[in-house]
């Protein structure tokens, strides 16, 4: 099994790579189809994805509603893609949020993923710029790190399926 490096490279950002045993296009997908994406983003067992939007293209929009089916809870991310390098890099802003509305996605934060070949195995480093220490550590405090870890091996399950 893969495991997952996390850094935090300066007081702002939070760095997460993770390898997988797989082409860089079929990682790729994973990333960038919703029906893929809603399969393994989910966070821990009991959550779902009940929204999973994306137009994935420079300005395009994106939003991800998760929900816990045991009490119903819900919190979203949105954003805007910024730059998209086929097979190499993805930029986005993202909102993070409790509520269903605009004004609820209070945390910002500027996303970088970047997926590198390895011949076989794909690498991909999720860059993430908080524009403060506090709200870094804030995201840090919510199990961001872990629930991407539950995600990565879900990403895992569908390469090999």
């Amino acid at each position: 099994m893969q495991t997952t490096a996390v850094s935090t490279p300066v007081e702002t950002q939070v760095e997460v790579v993770r390898s997988f045993d797989s082409t860089i296009d079929s990682v790729w997908k994973t990333f960038t189809e919703p029906d893929l994406v809603s399969r393994w983003m989910l966070g821990p067992p009991g959550w779902s994805m009940p929204v999973c939007e994306m137009d994935f293209r420079v300005g395009g929009k994106y939003e991800n509603r998760f929900r816990n089916d045991d009490d119903g809870m819900e919190f979203g991310l949105s954003g805007e893609f910024r730059e998209i390098a086929p097979l190499r890099k993805i930029v986005q802003d993202e909102c993070y949020g409790g509520g269903h509305t605009e004004e609820d996605m209070s945390h910002s934060a500027v996303v970088t993923i970047s997926f590198e070949d390895h011949g076989g195995e794909t690498t991909v480093a999720t860059l993430v710029e908080y524009p403060s220490r506090e709200a870094r550590d804030a995201a840090l405090a919510t199990g961001m790190t872990e629930s991407m870890e539950m995600g990565y091996r879900r990403i895992d399950e569908l390469l090999a399926g």
